[in-house]
């Protein structure tokens, strides 16, 4: 009996972070994965979760440059054959006062968190439409959810775009069996969070019912849910990730 084929999955934000552990989660759990980043460590990365190179590939993408996306999707298909599972993950972090945020700065941030999820909404949308078949996960934040000074306003509003256009495409795209789910994470352990000072690392840990920082692995989990067959009857909705921190 021939072997199924292994399904394809295309992370984008892929070279560090939440990116990688999710990638590498995906390929853990058999299947090929494209890590698509504008950071050159990502070709890196694809080695280290899979140093024989069959299963991974490695692709250098600004999401906000649609046609550059269209590129290094097709690109990914063809090395792979249809693309199963979209994972919107490459954003922006920006710290700071609402009354320091240049123009700049805003169109950049939600150019990246935003503009680049809705690019790769549509663009993995189209393909599977097609197939008639597949999934996507948007990766949004608490601060999308709820209004913070510890975050950018910027960042927060991007998170929170993330969110609504997550469900419209959950709507379009229903009727042709493909789900579109978001994730939202918080205090989870990173680069971010090794920057905070200790006092304020405490102020967090005791905004967190559970009383510890998430890793990684967590989110990579909520991911693996979501398009895992048990997921199949979940669309436009948010998986929250964050300790209970935030209850709904």
């Amino acid at each position: 009996m021939a072997s199924a084929i292994p399904q394809t999955a295309f992370v984008t934000g892929a070279a560090r972070g939440l990116g990688s552990a999710i990638a590498a989660a995906l390929y853990q759990s058999g299947r090929n994965v494209v890590l698509a980043d504008i950071d050159p460590v990502v070709e890196q990365t694809a080695r280290e979760i899979d140093p024989t190179g069959t299963r991974t590939m490695a692709l250098p993408l600004d999401v906000r440059d649609e046609d550059a996306f269209k590129r290094a999707f097709e690109a990914a298909i063809t090395r792979f054959g249809d693309i199963d599972i979209m994972v919107n993950n490459a954003a922006r972090t920006a710290i700071g006062s609402i009354w320091d945020i240049s123009p700049q700065e805003w169109d950049d941030v939600l150019a990246i968190n935003l503009r680049g999820v809705f690019f790769g909404c549509r663009i993995a949308g189209r393909h599977m439409r097609e197939r008639r078949s597949g999934r996507i996960i948007n990766l949004s934040s608490i601060a999308g959810q709820q209004g913070s000074l510890a975050t950018g306003a910027h960042y927060a509003s991007s998170k929170a775009g993330i969110l609504v256009l997550t469900k419209i495409f959950a709507q379009e795209l229903a009727p042709f069996s493909i789900t579109v789910n978001a994730v939202a994470p918080s205090a989870i352990a990173g680069p971010a969070v090794d920057s905070v000072a200790p006092e304020q690392m405490t102020a967090i840990l005791r905004s967190v019912p559970l009383g510890r920082l998430g890793a990684p692995s967590d989110v990579a989990a909520a991911v693996l849910y979501l398009v895992s067959d048990g997921a199949g009857y979940v669309t436009g909705t948010t998986l929250d990730v964050n300790g209970g921190r935030a209850m709904r």
